[in-house]
């Protein structure tokens, strides 16, 4: 496979036709009806579902729909980092990690390195550790943050000076909100709202008592503002971190620890022997002088 082909393979993914990939990618339909016949026939499994509107992909097109994004983001990033002079302190930064107040830490040594190098620029994806681990490994981020328990056995890391409470986000009007720490059976005929970094986590499970399949679990998600419209709307009670949402002055919401309080450490993590560009460098060693 060259990349001109997997970009002609996403383009045709994206507009859903040939024809319209061909016009967006100002070549001949013909030409790009054989270069993708010739990239299934060199795969050996069918791709495209041609139907008489539109073409839809099938389960290996959908894998290297993936892929072919995941490869270009990467060639992207390698080709900027070879294309910056030497002495120029210039280029992208890609982190990753979970919903925490600690990104606080990173956004210090950041705003550090952008006064004294303006030309380095910053990516945030956010994802659960699974997520986080998988970009990482590929090299499509540079560092991970990572919420405890988590194996980083595979990687460099620092540990950060902060730890992350767990607890509950309810309405003001809850009658839980009357409680000041929360005990496991305050939840068990409750709702409850999921994020999806918390639930493959062994630590909530024990707290509980339960499995999440013995929980009455109403939804799940991985960005805790888009939980915190549900909560909002009395559909249950969330089970997150502190400090995420702002729940002070006229907010309708108000966390509760867990009783007894339930923390987790949190590290930001990088691939070993990992060769930095000279931006990447130096907001690690900012970093550390933070710390």
């Amino acid at each position: 496979m060259e990349l001109r082909e997997l970009k002609y393979f996403l383009a045709v993914t994206k507009e859903q036709s040939i024809s319209k990939a061909a016009q967006a990618l100002f070549v001949t339909q013909p030409n790009l009806s054989r270069q993708m016949q010739n990239l299934e026939r060199e795969i050996g499994k069918q791709l495209f579902i041609r139907g008489t509107k539109k073409i839809t992909l099938t389960e290996a097109g959908r894998l290297l729909r993936k892929r072919a994004e995941e490869i270009l983001e990467l060639y992207n990033q390698t080709e900027a980092e070879l294309n910056t002079p030497i002495a120029d302190v210039s280029g992208d930064i890609y982190i990753g990690g979970g919903e925490s107040y600690v990104m606080g830490l990173i956004a210090k040594a950041a705003h550090c390195v952008q006064k004294e190098f303006p030309n380095v620029k910053y990516h945030l994806f956010s994802g659960d550790s699974a997520t986080i681990s998988e970009r990482l490994d590929k090299g499509l981020i540079d560092f991970g943050i990572f919420i405890e328990p988590v194996d980083l056995s595979k990687y460099d890391y620092l540990r950060l000076p902060l730890t992350d409470t767990w607890g509950i986000l309810m309405r003001k009007d809850s009658p839980l909100a009357e409680k000041q720490f929360i005990a496991p059976e305050d939840l068990w005929d409750k709702p409850l709202i999921f994020s999806r970094q918390s639930i493959g986590k062994n630590l909530i499970s024990d707290w509980f008592h339960k499995s999440t399949e013995e929980l009455n679990v109403v939804a799940t998600g991985n960005l805790l503002y888009n939980m915190s419209l549900l909560v909002e709307e009395g559909l249950g009670y969330a089970v997150c971190l502190d400090k995420i949402i702002n729940t002070t002055g006229d907010s309708d919401l108000c966390f509760r620890p867990f009783y007894s309080e339930l923390k987790s450490h949190l590290d930001i993590a990088w691939k070993k022997y990992q060769v930095f560009p000279k931006c990447t460098e130096i907001f690690l060693k900012r970093l550390q002088e933070i710390l």
